[in-house]
């Protein structure tokens, strides 16, 4: 039996554009992005991958964290208290999805180099 490969779960995600293409609301786009995760409902989840899923996670975590506390008080001084938490939330949120991708892309792609050589 194959095992199933929960990364590809978050291609799911790319179904909230949907929205922006109903209402109209071009912001909603971006959420097509996360259709570049549904190849990995084809990769065979092994403890490499895993390790490399572990790692990019963690960097995108603290990535999220470290950047959230300077996006709140950057967003208070630009556009005052009301605006400025749900940038900051906004702006971790992207920061964790980008360092994430980059992270796992970077590691799958040094692991096919070497794997080649």
């Amino acid at each position: 039996m194959r095992k199933i490969n929960y990364l590809g779960f978050l291609s799911l995600l790319s179904l909230i554009a949907v929205f922006g293409w109903k209402s109209g609301n071009t912001s909603w786009y971006g959420f097509f992005g996360f259709l570049a995760f549904v190849r990995y409902f084809w990769v065979v989840p092994d403890e490499l991958f895993l390790m490399n899923v572990q790692k990019s996670a963690t960097a995108a975590f603290m990535a999220g964290m470290l950047g959230l506390v300077p996006a709140m008080f950057f967003g208070i001084s630009v556009w005052g208290a009301d605006k400025a938490v749900p940038t900051a939330f906004a702006t971790s949120f992207s920061v964790n999805v980008l360092v994430f991708t980059g992270s796992l892309v970077i590691r799958e792609w040094k692991e096919r180099r070497s794997a080649s050589e």
